[in-house]
């Protein structure tokens, strides 16, 4: 019989086969600029793809409540590869899974632009969301293996690189809309970028393949996961559910309840992201010089005084700073998550990090329509102090995590 591996022509041709540790530390370095632009690649797509939602939306002539449907599919499309993301990843290597989710992540945006019926864009929007998925843990095992090179924090400079891409994005969408290019044509281009940073960067990632460890006779097929990436999941589903929040309901915050004036109404959301980018780039610094579980206690404290001092303090002044503390607040949390679940000694990292993933982004998803129906119940600024004590449970459960 022939065996056959797709993936296998993607074997990367890096000058560094086997011991990574007696590399110079320029070809690190190269290896450092190669995985964040993996990371850049990936918050690239996702942000230029929400930079065109309304042109999308007013194309296909959707109402609000029909586009809130179809957005489903995304998630939809993530969460079901998402049990079988990390075996992939550990079966057949994180640097060539990376490799082929990417590009078809750009290339299943380019396909949104094509959409031209509800059914094409859900069917689009959830394979998109499937290859995002895969993207993730791929590029996160990546961002651990890299961080083990460099034996120090640099997780979080990696997520720092995807909000930026973020930032990029969003400007790139205006650029796009301002050349009158329609979605297709903008999405075509920003795939072809993508592209060319896989094929200039693809040779420097990490080659490294998990052993496969075997499962003792009479071991249950659902056995416990281990409760350290219990714990570390849960961490990052109320780190994730603050950012969630404040995604989409600063802006309706600043509007409803700070009543900012005309543009100022983004004030809130722009100070918000801003922080977080800029906390990710200088985060690894302060983690290496006072430690993980020192900083993760403080970006708690600073989500949950943020959330607080805008419910006590709903004016534009004081609700900025508070929002840029939030944004300080979340900026760490999740990058160091997701550094100990890859460190984790008893699971493969691929698969370490879908377990805390699928449990974080549950937060992500679950927290915005959470905050929706308090908000209807109990007003905004009640929901906001709810989410306000996501920051003190974490402060708590960091003594929790073992690793830490």
């Amino acid at each position: 019989m022939i065996d056959f591996n797709p993936l296998s022509l993607f074997q990367t041709k890096g000058k560094i086969k086997k011991v990574y540790r007696e590399a110079k530390a320029s070809y690190l370095k190269r290896i450092r600029i190669a995985v964040g632009m993996f990371y850049f690649g990936m918050g690239l797509s996702f942000a230029t793809w929400a930079s065109r939602i309304p042109d999308i939306k007013t194309a296909l002539h959707l109402t609000e409540g029909d586009l809130g449907s179809i957005l489903f599919a995304l998630p939809v499309g993530q969460l079901i590869i998402m049990p079988f993301s990390g075996k992939m990843v550990t079966k057949f290597g994180s640097h060539r899974v990376l490799i082929v989710s990417l590009i078809m992540y750009v290339l299943s945006l380019v396909s949104i632009g094509l959409a031209t019926t509800v059914l094409q864009l859900s069917t689009t929007l959830f394979i998109f969301g499937v290859f995002g998925n895969l993207s993730n843990i791929a590029v996160n095992t990546q961002g651990v293996y890299t961080e083990v090179l460099f034996r120090k924090n640099i997780m979080s400079s990696f997520h720092g690189m995807w909000s930026f891409a973020g930032f990029t994005g969003a400007l790139v969408g205006l650029g796009m809309l301002a050349l009158h290019l329609s979605p297709y044509n903008h999405f075509l281009i920003v795939a072809g970028i993508v592209v060319l940073m896989v094929v200039f960067n693809f040779n420097f990632l990490v080659k490294a393949k998990e052993k496969i460890k075997a499962k003792p006779q009479g071991k249950k097929l659902f056995a416990k996961p281990d409760s350290t990436l219990i714990w570390l999941g849960v961490i990052g589903f109320c780190s994730m559910a603050s950012e969630g929040v404040m995604f989409d309901w600063s802006g309706v915050y600043f509007k409803d309840i700070v009543k900012a004036p005309g543009p100022l109404v983004i004030l809130g959301y722009t100070s918000f992201m801003i922080m977080m980018a800029s906390g990710r780039f200088v985060g690894d610094r302060f983690i290496n010089k006072f430690g993980r579980e020192r900083i993760m206690q403080i970006s708690a404290v600073m989500i949950s005084v943020g959330l607080f001092t805008a419910v006590l303090l709903p004016y534009l002044i004081p609700c900025t700073l508070a929002f840029m503390l939030v944004g300080l607040g979340v900026a760490t949390i999740v990058p160091t998550v997701y550094s100990l679940a890859g460190k984790n000694p008893t699971v493969p990292p691929g698969e370490a990090l879908t377990i805390v993933s699928s449990i974080s982004f549950l937060g992500f998803l679950m927290g915005p329509p959470v905050i929706g129906h308090i908000a209807e119940t109990f007003g905004l600024q009640f929901s906001f102090a709810f989410i306000g004590i996501f920051g003190v449970l974490i402060a708590f459960m960091v003594n929790k995590v073992k690793t830490v």
